[in-house]
């Protein structure tokens, strides 16, 4: 007689870490529903959420946009793009977040309106410094200091592409543009993907550096209800909980994607 061993039980498989995370949320639930002080401090926050997911929806596709084009120049055979490109990054990603959105919203959007209305000049035209929202200018920020980022990821994800393909690509007549759309950039994507979610979900948390601007985002909105109400405990106790509701499930999600990814590589 043989012995057959039981395969384990789902509950066996489940990481105890998720177990506890998910307790945990579960239990933010319960609190936030059965209790009417988190209730009404869900409520005044909420409002917050969808500002938080459009700042970094945005300011992410915009940085993906341009880290792009940085990372093509930075490994072009162009040496000036080279330089240029290797410049810009080693600049950006030498500046903490914070300080370069207080540098956009202070400095760098009032010398825009500047060249604006000089530009305007021939028109009687000009606009001014207040029309120029905060929100745009911490996405403006959020852009250009993640698309430094995303351009090495970029890169790494292009570079790390057989060159013995490319060069049997260009034997065979295709252009550098379709060497790139055909053979480059689908294999560099396997490489791309989860990094760039995992700055995704990085991004949705350095966008709570934008209530230092006065956006109306989760953070800020924690911070003028705590400071009217003197509940500090009870309102930090949801912005933390709304942060990681979505930065937890988006992790997951970037799990799963790479999970995905490894077994259709094999």
């Amino acid at each position: 007689m043989t012995y057959t061993p039981r395969p384990p039980s789902l509950l066996s498989r489940i990481p105890w870490w998720l177990l506890a995370i998910g307790l945990l949320f579960v239990l933010g639930a319960w609190g936030i529903s059965g209790s009417t002080t988190y209730s009404q401090i869900f409520r005044s926050l909420q409002g917050g959420i969808l500002t938080t997911l459009w700042v970094t929806g945005v300011a992410f596709s915009a940085a993906t946009i341009l880290g792009l084009l940085v990372a093509l120049a930075r490994t072009s055979g162009n040496r000036v793009l080279r330089e240029i490109a290797t410049f810009y990054v080693e600049i950006i990603r030498g500046i903490p977040v914070l300080v370069f959105l207080f540098y956009v919203a202070f400095v760098g959007a009032p010398g825009l309106v500047a060249v604006v209305n000089w530009l305007l000049q021939p028109f009687d035209s000009a606009i001014t410094i207040r029309q120029f929202d905060f929100v745009w200018r911490a996405i403006v920020a959020l852009t250009i200091c993640y698309s430094a980022f995303i351009a090495e990821i970029f890169r790494a994800g292009i570079e790390a592409v057989d060159r013995g393909q490319l060069e049997a690509a260009r034997s065979l007549g295709l252009s550098r543009w379709k060497c790139f759309r055909l053979v480059t950039f689908p294999q560099a994507l396997r490489t791309i993907l989860p990094p760039l979610a995992n700055d995704f979900v990085s991004m949705i948390k350095d966008s709570a550096l934008v209530s230092a601007l006065g956006v109306q985002d989760i953070t800020q909105l924690g911070k003028v209800y705590s400071s009217g109400t003197f509940l500090f405990f009870e309102t930090y106790n949801v912005v933390a909980y709304l942060y990681l509701t979505m930065t937890i499930s988006l992790s997951l999600l970037v799990r799963l994607l790479e999970r995905s990814m490894r077994e259709n590589r094999y």
